[in-house]
């Protein structure tokens, strides 16, 4: 273990960013450091680990990107304004019903409702997935809106109010596909940084960017 101590200087030159950026980490805690007196230094071992977790991350994020990638169409973003889960999931009900994949808008609508009868899917960090596996869908489809203030009745695991709702219908036959991108939203949405992004956009092309790029 390489236990050489580096200046925010030295950090800088090492990982190619700027010293105030460096500072700036240090300050906010996102990077390992420590204080001599009221000078900064860092362990080059725990600069390497942390670089290193930090590529891990960018490649996991990369791949959730891409799943949303192939599912989600600029005109299944919306940006809303709703203080209930009942509009606001109306409000992607009708969204979404627009898609070619789905082949019978009413089945959609009662099979959403029924879902949110056995349990709320509010899954916590602000987070709502509402979703469905029928036979009246022939392809995985996603609608997304971002909501400009908390719904307080969306029931959440963690209290938190819901801001951020991804709405998912799939065929009856894509118990995999459709596992894998619940899964993919989830661990996309547990990074705090991506998810004040979102929350911030304030356009649907924004929030298509994000969700496809991560830009």
């Amino acid at each position: 273990m390489d236990d050489t101590i580096l200046t925010i200087e030295e950090v800088a030159k090492y990982i190619k960013v700027s010293e105030r950026t460096v500072l700036d980490w240090a300050q906010k805690g996102d990077i390992p450091a420590g204080k001599l007196g009221n000078v900064w230094r860092f362990k080059k071992s725990e600069i390497d680990r942390w670089i290193n977790n930090r590529l891990e991350n960018n490649k996991t994020k990369e791949s959730e990107l891409n799943d949303l990638k192939h599912l989600l169409a600029p005109e299944r973003v919306i940006v809303t304004d709703f203080s209930t889960k009942r509009d606001i999931l109306t409000a992607l009900i009708k969204n979404i019903s627009g898609a070619p994949q789905i082949k019978n808008a009413k089945k959609l609508e009662e099979a959403i409702w029924e879902r949110e009868k056995l349990m709320s899917t509010g899954i916590g960090l602000g987070i709502g997935i509402p979703h469905v596996r029928i036979y009246d869908v022939s392809d995985i489809v996603v609608s997304v809106a971002v909501n400009k203030n908390d719904i307080i009745d969306y029931q959440a695991l963690d209290n938190t109010p819901v801001r951020i709702v991804f709405m998912v219908a799939a065929a009856y036959n894509q118990h995999a596909e459709y596992l894998k991108l619940l899964a993919s939203i989830s661990k996309l949405l547990q990074d705090d940084s991506f998810r004040e992004n979102l929350l911030n956009a304030e356009t649907p092309e924004k929030i298509y960017s994000l969700l496809t790029k991560g830009e």
